[in-house]
């Protein structure tokens, strides 16, 4: 895997004020893919969304209309997220590509009016019934297929975040940008078919051993339960993912067992 660089020489800058630190240079982290690597994910990502697509296109007239009567409003939710990053400064400020990625809409159409932009809870009362149902299942992703076949994302990859949530994520949680530094997002992912809601660890995980570092590592006051705790846990299978991309063989395993592995999570509707 490509190393992470810091500017060690220039150390100092770390520590001064942010107008000053417009001059710290970014990390350096590339992605190294093969062009097999990239031809063949495109390849997957073409010929599984078009398959899906036709897969599930009777299904859409029955979520449209299950939608509209338990919450009148729009079917469909734009949501602007984040695609690729630009770049990262020492400071934690990044700057990315967005997108308009597509959903079944599952919260209130006034989901956002009094809380403003915040990450979706277990239990979010925001979410109708029909919309409980939906995320469970990973059903109101079916529409991404879509922003898939346009090249927008990938089948594949790290959750996609909102630009507003990720850049507060990337100042709790040390390189939680650099997961999308040349690798787009995708629909499902290592972490979403390893980890339960939000990137919570069944009690199974071989991960849980090493939680009580992940959690709160700093041992704040009044943090715990907070949601750079389940960030942080779902860096970690989102950056093994990313390593896994710079050898083809390597990458095609841990695809292929993905791709697999997402129906069973959505039949368990333990998926994220």
């Amino acid at each position: 895997m490509s190393m992470l660089s810091l500017p060690v020489e220039k150390i100092d800058e770390l520590a001064v004020p942010y107008p000053l630190a417009s001059r710290a240079r970014p990390l350096t982290w590339t992605v190294r893919e093969s062009l097999a690597v990239v031809i063949t994910k495109r390849t997957i990502d073409i010929v599984l969304s078009v398959l899906g697509l036709t897969i599930t296109l009777a299904l859409f007239p029955i979520l449209v209309l299950a939608i509209y009567l338990d919450s009148p409003g729009p079917i469909f939710y734009r949501q602007r997220r984040a695609r690729l990053l630009r770049r990262a400064d020492v400071c934690g400020r990044s700057d990315f590509v967005t997108f308009e990625m597509l959903k079944f809409r599952t919260m209130r159409p006034d989901a956002e009016k009094l809380t403003g932009v915040v990450l979706a809870a277990e239990n979010d009362r925001r979410i109708t019934r029909v919309g409980k149902f939906l995320r469970k299942t990973r059903l109101d992703e079916l529409p991404q297929l879509w922003n898939v076949l346009t090249g927008e994302m990938s089948l594949v990859g790290p959750r996609p975040e909102r630009p507003e949530l990720l850049g507060n994520l990337s100042l709790a949680v040390p390189f939680f940008e650099e997961r999308l530094r040349g690798c787009k997002p995708g629909i499902t992912g290592l972490a979403q078919v390893s980890l339960g809601y939000t990137g919570k660890a069944s009690a199974s995980s071989p991960i849980v051993p090493h939680l009580p570092d992940l959690t709160n590592p700093f041992r704040l006051p009044n943090a715990d339960g907070a949601d750079a705790d389940d960030a942080r846990t779902k860096l970690l299978y989102d950056v093994a993912y990313v390593a896994a991309m710079e050898h083809f063989w390597s990458y095609l395993a841990l695809e292929l067992w993905i791709i697999l592995r997402t129906p069973w999570v959505m039949l368990k509707g333990v998926g994220r």
